[in-house]
């Protein structure tokens, strides 16, 4: 591969479990590739032990060594740090000069989800979107595509996660025309959803004759789908190849939820597309991993990670297809001890899926709590009118 590919697509060249498990197929769920799983977390969790004070006590506390992991029921014992301690603690297992990358939610109230990310740990959590997207059919070097994206711009938005995942994702094909559908304004110092250029980027992208590939807050996808129908009396008609990949909340601008299946089918028939090419896309700022639809509309978890699904009151790991609070757990960060964390979000982890990749998947149930969400799917609602 030539040296000016993206850093995503070149292979990591060092020889660290860590690496040689991300360098695996990320669902070849095989007892080799689990093994490959096992040698990157005792290597994690050793480096976290030996570099991260808070994560040192923790362990020392419930009585954990990294040598302990030998099974993958052994996982469960991995302590795990709640997720709201990232938002009040800035915990590190490198040294602060060694961080190139901070990257927060885009929530407008209260405190902030957030990741620090050294070089290394940067190159890992490309190249594993880079290796989940293309095994589910969604990278591809051969292939020109325009991109519309209902997102930040990240020219005025480098630090928030979503911004600078879907610039990420802009950069899985040979690039066409981007265009980011939310606009900073200066007079406002805030952004706004430019409705008018987007339907001018739809009309271009339809005209274009190159695939066409829509991503971002699913809420602004619908929007503009039904303003073009009702300024051109049409369907918009993109190439049959084109895709959609939504991500960061299923909330409509009236903040109802919208059924995921029924969302696809809309957005399916509204482009032209079938509905096997409307995927979304699941990730937590403090965790990194991308959780992606197969054509089916279900949420693999690579081997890259693993999910647990936990009783909120007695925290007891749950068995596949119950309902709890999901636990997250991955090796590939080195600079930050996030490597498994207890979300606030309610889910279920299912032993397979029907469409033939091997491993589990994902069902995610909704926020735990009674007080209203300020993540990123709400704040950029905020600019639905």
């Amino acid at each position: 591969m030539p040296d000016s590919a993206s850093p995503e697509r070149r292979p990591l060249k060092s020889r660290t479990a860590v690496d040689r498990l991300i360098e695996s197929p990320p669902f070849n769920y095989c007892p080799g590739s689990c093994r490959l799983f096992l040698d990157a977390l005792r290597e994690a969790s050793a480096h976290h032990i030996r570099a991260c004070p808070v994560f040192r006590g923790l362990c020392r506390d419930q009585g954990f060594a990294p040598d302990s992991l030998r099974s993958q029921k052994d996982v469960e014992r991995l302590p795990f740090i709640f997720v709201s301690v990232f938002k009040e603690r800035a915990l590190l297992s490198v040294p602060r000069s060694a961080i190139v990358l901070e990257l927060t939610s885009s929530g407008t109230m209260g405190q902030k989800s957030r990741i620090l990310l050294d070089k290394t740990s940067l190159l890992r959590v490309r190249r594993i979107a880079w290796q989940v997207f293309s095994a589910l059919g969604l990278a591809d070097e051969g292939v020109c595509a325009d991109y519309l994206c209902f997102t930040y711009d990240p020219r005025f938005a480098a630090g928030v996660g979503t911004a600078w995942t879907d610039k990420l994702l802009t950069g899985f094909t040979r690039g066409g025309e981007v265009f980011y559908a939310f606009k900073w304004d200066p007079a406002q110092r805030s952004f706004r959803f430019d409705l008018e250029g987007a339907l001018r980027a739809l009309e271009r992208f339809e005209r274009s004759g190159r695939q066409a590939r829509l991503i971002g807050f699913p809420a602004f996808a619908l929007k503009l789908c039904e303003e073009f129908k009702r300024r051109h009396g049409r369907f918009v008609r993109l190439r049959p190849e084109s895709k959609v990949i939504t991500g960061g909340g299923w909330k409509d601008q009236h903040e109802r939820a919208v059924d995921k299946s029924v969302l696809r089918k809309v957005l399916a028939d509204s482009l032209g597309i079938p509905v096997s090419s409307v995927r979304d896309l699941f990730g937590m700022v403090e965790h990194g991993v991308p959780y992606v639809d197969c054509g089916l509309g279900n949420f693999h978890i690579p081997n890259y990670a693993r999910v647990l699904a936990r009783d909120p009151a007695s925290l007891k790991v749950l068995p596949r297809g119950q309902r709890g609070l999901l636990q997250f757990i991955t090796p590939y960060l080195r600079s930050y001890p996030s490597i498994s964390l207890l979300s606030s979000d309610f889910g279920s982890v299912e032993k397979s899926c029907p469409c033939g990749l091997k491993g589990p998947i994902l069902r995610v149930k909704g926020r735990a709590g009674v007080a209203k969400p300020k993540g990123c799917a709400v704040a950029a609602s905020s600019m639905l009118k």
